[in-house]
């Protein structure tokens, strides 16, 4: 008897565990959802852009009113956070000590906006990211 004792918290714990990981954004979810967003339109990645070209799991762009955001995805965390380290390493000289406002990885996808985005921005994308 006190084997099923010991054994039972230690499976519930297993279970709970392996439950609700991570969740990872799709692209093509999220650019589904965005096209359907008003004020909002799909445009092509820029060819200077070899980070979101080379992106693992692909990479979206997305112009807003006074805004663009370039949304990159890797398979998992770990290619998310080498994607944003990529645009760390590589940002443009506009772009400069500012990357760290601009720049926004989120689980396995990695925003980067063209300036501060606004609250209504921010709400519109990450509302979409699915």
């Amino acid at each position: 008897m006190p084997r099923r004792i010991v054994l039972l918290p230690l499976t519930l714990v297993v279970l709970a565990a392996g439950c609700g990981g991570t969740k990872s954004y799709s692209l093509e979810k999220t650019r589904a959802c965005l096209a359907k967003e008003p004020g909002v339109r799909l445009a092509p990645l820029p060819a200077s852009d070899f980070i979101a070209q080379a992106a693992p799991g692909g990479a979206l762009r997305v112009v807003a009113t006074g805004n663009q955001v370039t949304i990159s995805f890797g398979r998992d965390q770990k290619e998310s956070d080498r994607i944003a380290q990529g645009y760390r390493t590589f940002r443009g000289k506009s772009i400069g000590s500012v990357i760290a406002d601009l720049l926004r990885p989120d689980r396995n996808a990695v925003l980067l906006w063209k300036q501060h985005p606004t609250p209504e921005d921010l709400d519109k994308v990450n509302g979409c990211l699915k």
